[in-house]
C-alpha cells in the first residue's frame, strides 16, 4: 500500500502570556514549557508529529528548550498573538523551499496526550479540497476517553462537540481568509457583531443547538471566502489541552507518570 501523496510540514504554537500564572506556578514563563514526565509538555506534542511519519518540517512558535530544539527545524520569535504567531510560523515554513501542494498542520504546544497515531490518522482523513479542516472530537468520546474531564462543547443538531487543538491548511490560501478570520475571532465574544458577520438566523440556530455540522461548514466557507471543512476525529486526545492543575494531574497519569 503505497504512502499518502500530500506532503505536509507543522507550526506548533508555543508561546503564550508570560504573566501567565499556571505557568508561573510550575516555574516556568509559558504554559507549554511546564514538564510532564520530565519533559515539557511540548516535547510530547512534538515527539507524536515526528512519530507520525507524516511532517517534513516543524516550524516552533515561542521559547524552548535543549529538548525542544532537538525535535524541531525552525525557532520562530512569539509575536505576542495567535494569529500573528501562525503568519510567523508559516513565512517561516515558506522560506524552506516547501513543495508545491504542501500542507501545514496548526498545533498547540499544550496537548501532550497526543500521539503519533493520532496525528497520521488526522492527517490521512483531512479532505483534500479544502483550505482549511478543523478537527472536532464528539464528547461521548471524550468522556469514554478520560472520564471527568472537564471541556467546553458546542451543541449541534449531530451531537456535542469540543473543537480540537490541530488544524490543517492549505498555506496558498492562507492570504485570503486570514483576515477575515481576524475579524470573527474579534467578534467572537459580542454577539451582535458576530450576528452581523454570520447572519442573526445562524447564529440563533447555533445558540440553540439546531445547526448542523454540514451548515456551520457551509457558513464558515462563505464568511472565510474559502472550502472550510470539520473533522470529526474519534482522537480524544485532539481536544483535550491543558489549562490548569486537573488538566496536568489527567495527562501525567494518562503518560504514566507524576505531575510536575
Amino acid at each position: 500500500m503505497s504512502e499518502p501523496e500530500t506532503r505536509w510540514s507543522a507550526v506548533v504554537l508555543g508561546g503564550g502570556d508570560p504573566g501567565d500564572p499556571f505557568a508561573a506556578a510550575h516555574g516556568v514563563n509559558v504554559k507549554p514549557l511546564i514538564p510532564v514526565g520530565g519533559i515539557p509538555m511540548a516535547a510530547h506534542v512534538l515527539h507524536a508529529l515526528r512519530g507520525s511519519g507524516r511532517i517534513r518540517c516543524v516550524a516552533y512558535v515561542g521559547p524552548t528548550t535543549p529538548e525542544i530544539d532537538a525535535l524541531i527545524d525552525l525557532r520562530v520569535t512569539d509575536v505576542g498573538t495567535l494569529l500573528g504567531n501562525l503568519e510567523a510560523g508559516l513565512e517561516a515554513l515558506a522560506a524552506t523551499g516547501s513543495a508545491p501542494g504542501e500542507r501545514v498542520l496548526v498545533a498547540t504546544a499544550d496537548i501532550p496526550m497526543l500521539t503519533g497515531d493520532h496525528v497520521r490518522d488526522v492527517l490521512d482523513s483531512a479532505p483534500p479540497e479544502a483550505a482549511l479542516v478543523y478537527p472536532v472530537v464528539r464528547r461521548e468520546v471524550c468522556e469514554a476517553a478520560y472520564p471527568g474531564v472537564k471541556r467546553t462543547y458546542a451543541r449541534l443538531k449531530d451531537g456535542s462537540f469540543t473543537g480540537g487543538n490541530l488544524f490543517l491548511v492549505d498555506p496558498a490560501l492562507v492570504g485570503q481568509f486570514l483576515p477575515r478570520l481576524r475579524d470573527v475571532l474579534a467578534a467572537r465574544k459580542a454577539p451582535l457583531r458576530l450576528a452581523g458577520l454570520i447572519g442573526p438566523g445562524v447564529l440563533l440556530r447555533l445558540l440553540t443547538g439546531r445547526l448542523t455540522v454540514h451548515a456551520l461548514e457551509e457558513t464558515v466557507s462563505g464568511l472565510l471566502g474559502v472550502t472550510a471543512r470539520a473533522l470529526v476525529t474519534p482522537h480524544a486526545a485532539v481536544g483535550t489541552d491543558v489549562d490548569k492543575d486537573a488538566d496536568l494531574i489527567l495527562a501525567a497519569a494518562h503518560l504514566g507518570s507524576p505531575a510536575s
